[in-house]
């Protein structure tokens, strides 16, 4: 068992340091793009959001049947309350995904990986598969928390 934690601090849209301390006690997450867990210190602001899923400003679902274009909405909308509330990607502390194909999902797992990548970003993640979401036709959904 390897202990690879890393001390990571960020200066947050608060203009504060925050330090993030990954935890992970064996290395086989990161090859997924996500820690075990993480130490925060420093944190002024704590955000929970609500599942994103794809859906348009109206709240209609949108892109039935193309798991991947789902998850590209459902990040977009992700981003775009991450936003409104002065944060980024680069904020996200953990991320909660459901899907009700685990195995499509997964085949389209890099679309995360383009968007947390440029923020140098791995949270622990957690991924259940799941019969059905609120509205028909959805097949992704992700809730995040983030802290600054």
């Amino acid at each position: 068992m390897t202990n690879t934690t890393m001390s990571r601090p960020t200066q947050n849209s608060d203009q504060n340091t925050m330090t993030r301390t990954a935890v992970n006690p064996w290395d086989w997450s990161l090859k997924l793009g996500y820690n075990q867990a993480e130490v925060i210190e420093g944190a002024t602001r704590h955000l929970t959001c609500a599942g994103q899923t794809s859906v348009d400003a109206t709240g209609a679902p949108q892109h039935a049947g193309d798991m991947r274009a789902q998850i590209a909405l459902a990040l977009d909308n992700l981003e775009a309350v991450l936003a409104d509330a002065g944060m980024t990607l680069g904020d996200v502390t953990k991320l909660g995904v459901y899907a009700t194909d685990v195995d499509a999902a997964l085949q389209n797992f890099d679309l995360l990986g383009m968007r947390f990548g440029p923020h140098r970003n791995t949270p622990p993640m957690t991924l259940l598969g799941v019969t059905r979401l609120a509205l028909p036709g959805l097949m992704f959904e992700i809730e995040a928390t983030a802290t600054v």
